[in-house]
């Protein structure tokens, strides 16, 4: 049906930058809006950036304009490009896709697909 596949996870140094991304396949098109999370030690899953299928833009308000997120649709391919990163950030980051009913973006996903995860380090 729906796979999620993130790559580009790391270490790196603090300051230092990564670029994720996160390949769809399957039934890839009704996608209504997809995202990354991140989980760090000990605490919840967190929206970290999501982008809508007409290409609206969210981002959490601790990314403060390092990061940035993208998509090249003909490949159903998001990315994340993250910049002066902080220990912080330290999390296993997880691709989503979810759909909505009506294609409305309110309240619960219809469904929610997410990917395996892929670990980011920053430590000096």
């Amino acid at each position: 049906q729906v796979q999620l596949v993130e790559s580009g996870g790391g270490w790196v140094q603090p300051g230092g930058s990564l670029k994720l991304s996160c390949a769809a396949s399957g039934n890839t098109f009704s996608f209504d809006a997809m995202g990354w999370y991140r989980q760090r030690p000990g605490k919840q899953r967190e929206m970290v950036a999501a982008i809508t299928s007409r290409g609206t833009l969210n981002y959490a308000a601790f990314v403060e304009g390092r990061f940035t997120i993208s998509r090249h649709n003909a490949k159903n391919t998001v990315y994340l490009q993250m910049n002066s990163l902080k220990t912080e950030d330290t999390a296993v980051y997880y691709c989503n896709a979810a759909t909505y009913r009506g294609g409305v973006i309110v309240g619960t996903a219809e469904y929610d697909y997410w990917g395996q995860g892929t670990q980011v380090t920053v430590s000096s």
